[in-house]
C-alpha cells in the first residue's frame, strides 16, 4: 500500500502539471493565432506594392531593392505601411473635405445594387457601436435565458413600441468565449439593467467566461437608476430653492 501511494501520488502531480501547461498555452496560442491573422491580412494588403517597388529599383538601385525582396523585412514594411495608411486615413475622414468625400462616396455605393445591402449594413452597425444609445448604457444585463437568469448584452439602439409606445432596446447577447456569435433579443427599457461596465471590461467578461471582470456589477439596480436624483431629493432641493 506504501508503495501505490507515491505511484498514485506522482501520476496526479504530472496530470495536474499537463492540464496546468494545456491553460497557460491555450491563452498565449489563441492570442498568437489571432495575431498572426491579423499581420498576414495587413500583409496579403501591403506586400503587393512593396514588391512592385522592389522590382522598380532593381536595375537603378540594387542595394535599396535586395532588402527590400527579402520576405520577413517585406512583411514588416507591409505591415508598417498598412497601419500608417489607417492612420492618414483616419485623419482625413476626420476633416471636413474628408467628409464630404467620404459623404459622396457612401452616396455612390448606396446606388449599387446588392454592394448597397452589405455596405450600408455595415456602415450603419460600425455608426450605431461608436455613438451611445439613448436612455441606457452600452453594457447591460438582460433576462436570458429565463427570466431567474441575466446575461450580458451590448444595446445596439433603442426603439419604440408603434402601438404602445414602450421604450424598447436592441441588445445583442454575444457567447462564451466567441463573442463573434450570439443572439438579438429586443428587450423593454424598463426590464433592462443598465451596468457601469465598458465594452472592454464586458468582452473580457465573455471570452473569459466570467474569469476576468470587475469586482462589482449593477444586477439588481441599474446603473441610471443609482444616479438619478430621488423624489424626497428632488423635493428637498426644489424647497432650498
Amino acid at each position: 500500500m506504501s508503495e501505490n501511494k507515491p505511484r498514485r501520488s506522482f501520476f496526479a502531480a504530472i496530470r495536474s502539471y499537463i492540464l496546468a501547461g494545456v491553460f497557460t498555452a491555450i491563452p498565449i496560442w489563441v492570442t498568437w493565432l489571432i495575431f498572426a491573422f491579423l499581420v498576414q491580412l495587413l500583409r496579403d494588403v501591403g506586400a503587393p506594392p512593396i514588391a512592385r517597388v522592389a522590382e522598380a529599383l532593381r536595375p537603378v538601385a540594387p542595394a535599396i531593392s535586395a532588402p527590400l525582396e527579402d520576405p520577413w523585412l517585406q512583411s514588416a514594411v507591409a505591415v508598417v505601411l498598412v497601419l500608417v495608411g489607417f492612420l492618414l486615413l483616419g485623419w482625413f475622414s476626420s476633416r471636413v473635405i474628408g467628409q464630404r468625400f467620404v459623404a459622396a462616396f457612401d452616396s455612390l455605393m448606396g446606388r449599387i445594387p446588392l454592394v448597397e445591402l452589405i455596405y450600408g449594413a455595415l456602415r450603419k452597425l460600425l455608426t450605431t457601436v461608436q455613438q451611445k444609445p439613448e436612455g441606457v448604457q452600452r453594457v447591460v444585463l438582460i433576462d436570458f435565458p429565463s427570466p431567474e437568469m441575466k446575461t450580458v448584452g451590448l444595446v445596439t439602439r433603442t426603439l419604440v413600441d408603434q402601438d404602445t409606445g414602450r421604450k424598447l432596446a436592441a441588445v445583442y447577447v454575444p457567447t462564451t468565449p466567441n463573442p463573434t456569435s450570439g443572439y438579438l433579443e429586443i428587450v423593454p427599457l424598463d426590464r433592462v439593467t443598465s451596468t457601469n461596465w465598458t465594452v472592454d471590461e464586458a468582452m473580457e467578461f465573455v471570452v473569459t467566461g466570467g474569469a476576468v471582470a470587475p469586482p462589482t456589477m449593477n444586477y439588481d439596480r441599474s446603473a441610471n437608476a443609482a444616479t438619478e436624483p430621488t423624489a424626497e431629493g428632488t423635493d428637498e432641493s426644489a424647497s432650498n430653492e
